[in-house]
């Protein structure tokens, strides 16, 4: 028997066990749409924990705003890292005006900033725009490390 991880849905939320080797594919059992899109996922305050709950499946969450001059010139690098990084982690997006509770949760000064987590916990975190080569790298340098905790 297989090794089975658990994704939630990007769309719905729900939890969905697949195996292991199934990991890049794959659609959700109970609303049917791909469970890897290749784009960042809004989260809103209601599905944060569930995303980002996974010990299987590592998340970036970009906290943003829309009056952010920054944060709206990397976002088009982190809508490429997320087609470059899915499905080894999924990258998300908090938008700190319309989600405050979020942004003061986690004590976020300035934006944009990223956090990456790990079966809810933060691993890494890093304030401030970065290109697709850097965010790239920050993620495998700290899931490379995260994998060996």
């Amino acid at each position: 028997m297989s090794d089975k991880i658990i994704i939630p849905c990007p769309h719905c939320g729900q939890l969905n066990r697949l195996p292991a080797e199934r990991r890049g594919g794959g659609r959700c059992g109970s609303c049917g749409q791909a469970l890897f899109t290749g784009h960042p996922v809004a989260l809103t305050t209601a599905a944060f924990d569930r995303q980002i709950g996974s010990d299987d499946l590592p998340v970036l969450v970009d906290f943003w705003a829309g009056w952010c001059g920054p944060c709206r010139a990397m976002a088009p690098a982190f809508e490429a890292a997320a087609a470059a990084l899915e499905p080894r982690v999924r990258l998300a997006k908090v938008d700190t005006e319309a989600e405050p509770q979020l942004a003061a949760r986690f004590q976020i000064r300035s934006i944009p900033t990223l956090i990456l987590f790990r079966g809810g916990r933060e691993i890494a975190r890093q304030s401030g725009a970065l290109s697709g080569a850097q965010i790239r790298a920050f993620v495998d340098q700290h899931v490379a490390a995260g994998a060996t905790r």
